[in-house]
């Protein structure tokens, strides 16, 4: 088995390469860091560089963890995750061969929502926000690619990545847990769906012979509350301050006067107290997942 890896360099790219090293798996990758084994810029055209021929395309590479200001960032968003896609699979096409298989790493975001509950695959795909819209399209897309050269499409659609040292929104809980900066609202007892990084590795050697679109999560779903006590735990702090709903609403509507000079406006309160889980039977069913909950490594997190 000869993987293609875009996107190695980034959080969940390092874990999924680790893991092919570890089991075996020959694995190319594709960056534009200078180290992998073709140094692309995805937004542009580009050819490789001989008769490659790759059983596995493994599609990470993207552009995600930004608010994007200005025309310019949100047309970003679609060079890289859209139109770079497209490219990568122009850059296939000129190939000896095509590969058998192409999984393409996506985002619960595309299904445009802020709370809900066991939101499954068959949810309607209403993201708005350049991030989510770029994504779209590209599934959509490749949807039509795969089928007309037939190529197994497999599209993972992940919520929160968790593993050692995590980027977003968990880095940031940590950090501010570790620098006792970090405040608790309410009961924090919303649930949010999370997905250990190595559980998404290890299921993709068998999605080769497969095809469908699939949620993966950890399948606990923790509280907010939940994921503050286990990392306050883990580095020996004491538990988060916490302030009333009321007090987080003050400061919410502060944020919306101020601007990104605040931590929190109303829109982040909003999603920080709704519960917003994904069904993952479907994975479960046809793929054989069976993640480990997140809570339980806390520890290898921090």
């Amino acid at each position: 088995m000869n993987f293609l890896l875009t996107g190695a360099n980034g959080f969940l790219g390092r874990t999924i390469l680790d893991f092919f090293f570890k089991n075996g798996y020959k694995t190319s990758t594709l960056s534009r860091n200078k180290g992998s084994s073709y140094v692309k810029d995805i937004r542009y055209p580009f050819e490789f560089n001989g008769g490659e021929i790759f059983n596995a395309v493994v599609h990470i590479a993207g552009k995600a963890h930004v608010v994007p200001k200005t025309e310019s960032e949100k047309h970003e968003f679609y060079q890289v995750n859209f139109e770079g896609t497209k490219n990568l699979c122009f850059a296939l096409e000129k190939l000896n061969q095509l590969p058998k298989s192409f999984v393409y790493i996506s985002t619960v975001a595309v299904y445009g929502i802020d709370e809900g509950d066991g939101i499954t695959e068959n949810r309607p795909l209403n993201g708005v926000s350049p991030y989510a819209d770029s994504k779209i399209k590209a599934e959509h897309w490749l949807g039509g690619w795969a089928s007309e050269r037939k190529v197994n499409l497999t599209i993972l659609r992940l919520p929160l990545i968790a593993g050692p040292n995590p980027p977003g929104n968990l880095g940031a809980m940590i950090n501010g847990i570790r620098s006792g900066k970090y405040i608790s609202i309410s009961e924090a007892n919303a649930r949010k769906s999370v997905v250990w990084a190595a559980d998404i590795a290890g299921i993709i050697p068998t999605l080769v012979e497969k095809e469908g679109t699939y949620n993966l999560t950890d399948g606990h779903h923790p509280t907010f509350g939940e994921l503050e006590e286990a990392i306050a735990s883990a580095l020996k702090k004491r538990k988060p301050f916490k302030i009333p709903y009321w007090g987080a609403k003050v400061l919410a509507l502060t944020g919306d006067v101020l601007g990104d000079r605040f931590p929190i406006d109303s829109m982040k309160l909003k999603k920080i107290i709704s519960t917003l889980t994904f069904d993952d039977s479907k994975a479960k069913k046809e793929l054989g997942w069976n993640p480990v909950s997140v809570l339980n490594k806390v520890a290898e997190i921090v």
